[in-house]
Parts: structure tokens; sequence; C-alpha cells
């Protein structure tokens, strides 16, 4: 088979998908994006919608003719078991195309190298890419990172949700808003939706965006998603062995078992038959993957981890996939650390469950929480299950969820 074949063969799968993204509901990325650079990168934990989003942007951006000088590829895709992706781009860049979507990058063994080399010999062309959420570009890339605009996606937000589920249409909101205007921002919302059994449904099925096409067996494609992010992406990401792997999903299901609790990583070390570097490494890789959270306190480097002070599943949505029956307080933790960090330092505190920006002291519960842990410490707050509208200091917990 000739290039030009090559090259048409993808073409038409390229144009199967375009036709079949759907273009109702934007995640909150895709407006931040200046899709002008010349090089984009775009992670986040799998079965987020990085690859909708990129040919969303392509569906709403290249009509006509326009749309021969773009190619979207999938590096997971089978066909690059036997043809070389630099063949491709060479027969694609010859024929006019300007504009090249390279999904799941990760897949490439050599990544780094072929994101600057396709930089560096084509210079008219515009690249973006998706890859996993272990990929730490910015820092492993030589020479990329001056031209390199790099973009983290995360789950849908709980305000995502209202708009993707309920079509209820909320703007993002600061959290000094939150803290300062939430018992107006709740009663505009609770005037549209019963807004507890939202939260609800949100915190069991609603982090990823695929949930709408597996309807009753979500719990399995998860699981699916948790064995390929463990099985497949590590290994294409760090040189690992078929034993770490195994000891990693171990590490994982054990976690998943005794979250929030403060690690004895030592005993879990010891219970995994590794020692305290490559239990390191793995505990840093379920993160890296979108499975854990890692909770540190102020003195601790978050480059620099010797042990976490908590440890949470990622989201609500994976711990209730793992364990149908989690424990609420742990899911509502869970939420909070979730939402907070994808745009704030969240850190664990002396006192209470969660500090952030080093300036905000939280404690989180149900409706009957009260302030007895951490009265008299200025700039407290209780996030509050379980109502739909607060008072003071006392915010609804589900507010936690319109950030971004």
């Amino acid at each position: 088979m000739d290039g030009t074949l090559k090259y048409e063969e993808l073409t038409r799968s390229f144009t199967r998908r375009l036709m079949d993204t759907p273009t109702e509901f934007y995640r909150y990325l895709y407006g931040k994006i200046n899709w002008e650079d010349k090089l984009i990168g775009i992670t986040g934990p799998k079965g987020c919608g990085k690859s909708t989003l990129i040919l969303q942007h392509i569906k709403h951006t290249f009509k006509g003719e326009d749309l021969d000088k773009v190619l979207y590829i999938s590096l997971d895709n089978l066909w690059f078991a036997n043809n070389k992706i630099t063949d491709l781009v060479e027969t694609f860049y010859t024929n006019g195309g300007t504009y090249l979507f390279i999904d799941e990058v990760h897949y490439e063994p050599n990544w780094k190298r072929l994101l600057k080399n396709l930089s560096d010999d084509y210079p008219s062309l515009h690249i973006v890419y998706t890859g996993s959420s272990m990929l730490q570009m910015k820092s492993s890339v030589a020479d990329l990172s001056r031209r390199l605009a790099m973009y983290e996606m995360r789950g849908l937000s709980f305000r995502e949700y209202l708009l993707f589920e309920k079509q209820i249409k909320v703007e993002p909101v600061s959290l000094e808003t939150a803290l300062k205007s939430h018992v107006d921002i709740s009663m505009d919302i609770c005037n549209k939706i019963q807004i507890i059994p939202a939260f609800e449904n949100y915190l069991r099925t609603g982090y990823y965006p695929f949930y709408k096409q597996v309807h009753n067996s979500l719990e399995s494609r998860i699981m699916s998603m948790v064995n390929q992010i463990i099985e497949v992406d590590y290994p294409a990401i760090d040189d690992v062995t078929p034993a770490t792997i195994r000891k990693t999903k171990k590490m994982f299901m054990v976690l998943a078992e005794r979250v929030p609790q403060t690690p004895k990583m030592t005993e879990l070390y010891r219970e995994l038959e590794t020692d305290r570097n490559q239990g390191l490494k793995m505990l840093n890789a379920l993160e890296r993957g979108g499975l854990l959270q890692l909770l540190i306190d102020d003195v601790k480097s978050p480059d620099n981890l010797s042990r976490p002070d908590k440890i949470y599943i990622n989201n609500p949505t994976l711990a209730y996939a793992i364990s149908p029956h989690s424990d609420i307080g742990t899911i509502r933790e869970t939420f909070f650390m979730n939402q907070l960090t994808e745009s704030h330092d969240v850190r664990y505190p002396k006192h209470g469950d969660f500090i952030v920006d080093k300036k905000y002291l939280f404690e989180v519960g149900g409706k009957n929480k009260n302030f007895n842990q951490i009265k008299d410490i200025p700039n407290s707050f209780l996030a509050v299950d379980d109502i739909e509208v607060g008072r003071g200091a006392k915010i609804p917990l589900w507010i936690f969820g319109l950030l971004y």
C-alpha cells in the first residue's frame, strides 16, 4: 500500500468519527485553550473527554475545503503497529496539511522525540496532542517547553453535570465568591432544580462524561478503565516490569479499601513485598493516572513526597464503582478535594479536614456538623452535605462543585 492509500484509509476513519462527534455540550476547558498556538498538549485521566474535545474543535473550526488541511489520528489504532507515523505525516504535509491532531500520544514509545522532531521538521504544522495524565511534558521534553502550551483536563464538575444532565446553566464561580455569596447562589439554583437528588446522582455516576453511553454497565466500564491505566498506560510511559504492574494494581485495591486513613506505608510496602522507593513510584503513578489523590501538609513538597498524610480515591464516582457501599463521610471529603484541586492548593491542616491556599480552613461533614473542631480559627468554614442553602460560614457542600 503506498503512502497516499495509507493516508486515505485514516482520513476515512477520521471523517466517520467527526460525523459522530456531539456538539451540544462543551467541556470547561474548551474555551480556555488558545487553539492558534503551534504546539498544544492536553493531558488528563482516561475517560474525561479529551478526544471529544479536540474533535469538537475540528468540527466547529474547519469547514468545507479547510477540512482537507486537517488530520486526526489516534495512536492506539492497530494501524500504527505496521505503519510509521512519520511517513504518514510526510504524506499529509506534502499534500497541504497544516493541522495535525494526535490522540493518545503515549502509545508511541518515543513520543517525546516524535513531538520534538515533528515540531522541528514541519515548521508550518500546527500540532495538538492528547495523552495520559501520567505524562509530564514540560519537565521531560527537551526544547519543547518554550513552545508548548500545556493544558490539563479533569472529569465533570458538578456545575458541568447540571448542564450536561439537566440543562441547567450555571456560570463558574470563584472560591472567594462561593464563600461570600453562597446563600444567593444557592437560592437561585434551588429555584430551578431539586439540588440534593441531583448532587447525589452526580457523586455516584457523574464524574466521567461517558456515563450517558454505558447506563447500567458504568461500574464495569470504570473498572476496565482502571485496568487499562495500570496495565497499558503505566508501562507505556514508565519502564516497569509485569511484576510491578501486578503490585501496582494490588496497591490500588488495598488502598481503596482503607481510604482515607492516614497510611502506614511501611506496613503497606511489606504487604506488597516491595521497598520504599518502588512503593513511592507506584503510589505516584496511581496519582498521575487519575486514580488516587494524595493529601500532604504544608511542610512537604509535592515533588519530594516521602509519605502522604492522607490518601483518597480520585473522585466519588470511581470510589462508588470500586465499593458501592463506600462510607459517605469519605465520599464527601473525596468530592471536596477533587473539585478544589483543579485550581487551588489543598493541604492537610493541624485542625479540620483541609486548608486551601494556606488561608481557608474547612471541615467537611453532614448537615449536623458543627464548628467544635475549628472554632475560633480565622477563615474557617463548614462544607456541609444534605442542605440546599447555608448560612454564614456554613456552606452547602455541593456549592464547591461550581468552581470550574
